[in-house]
């Protein structure tokens, strides 16, 4: 997904001033040819305009809901649910609690706090799609998107999402439109308009059943994955000793 060249110009006269190619690519951290190449091409990718509006210091949920296809993101967004909020909670983080809620209950001692790890995790755009539902979320977001199932798949797979297909995904399933894309790392969770601290409130308070069923949930699909991975890397190995 992008904005056309003249609009994030015309945006970024207003929001920050008359910046040229070489001082916005000092600014954000984009390579000066990368970003040239998108002003000639008159499609600028939504990651540089998150990239320029923290730069110049404006919120980036704001900055992308002054561009048409993005307008509704300047909706005041519904919190989201605790399940949503626990899948962008790491798995090794969901097992430190597990872990630390056993030994308090062992030794009668308080549970002791830790940093949780940032976001996104790997699986997060797979957690937050399961999260959010509804059961046939993927199958709507590929049929109203036109992108191929398969396509699909193999994003989530890659815990990439579009943002397009993320603000899809959020608008079918009724939660904040900056969710998806915070699950996609595009945003982080601050901007996305989440509470302060909102995963570690609900690790905290997440009842001990729900807390191992998720862990139990996201082992499962982490084997699910390995098993993938190793039956790859047998196939290579295969075709690499037919060809010896």
């Amino acid at each position: 997904m992008t904005v056309s060249t003249k609009a994030f110009q015309h945006w970024l006269r207003q929001a920050g001033g008359d910046i040229g190619t070489a001082e916005l690519a000092r600014l954000t951290g984009i390579k000066k040819s990368t970003l040239a190449q998108q002003l000639v091409r008159g499609r600028v990718a939504v990651g540089t305009v998150v990239a320029a509006s923290r730069a110049i210091g404006v919120d980036p949920r704001r900055a992308l809901s002054g561009f048409d296809q993005f307008g509704d993101l300047a909706l005041v967004p519904p919190m989201p649910t605790e399940a949503e909020v626990l899948s962008q909670v790491a798995d090794s983080d969901l097992l430190q609690e597990i872990i630390n809620r056993r030994a308090a209950a062992e030794g009668h001692v308080a549970r002791p706090n830790f940093p949780l790890s940032p976001t996104p995790h790997p699986s997060s755009v797979r957690c937050w799609l399961d999260a959010v539902g509804p059961a046939d979320l993927r199958q709507r977001l590929a049929r109203d998107s036109g992108v191929a199932p398969q396509n699909l798949s193999t994003q989530v797979s890659a815990n990439r999402l579009t943002p397009e297909l993320a603000l899809q995904a959020a608008r079918i399933a009724g939660v904040g439109l900056a969710n998806g894309l915070a699950a996609t790392g595009l945003f982080t969770l601050e901007e996305a308009g989440w509470p302060a601290l909102a995963r570690e409130a609900a690790l905290g308070s997440v009842a001990n059943s729900t807390l191992v069923e998720t862990a139990v949930e996201r082992l499962e699909m982490l084997g699910k994955t390995l098993r993938r991975v190793e039956q790859d890397i047998e196939t290579q190995q295969a075709v690499w000793e037919n060809l010896a």
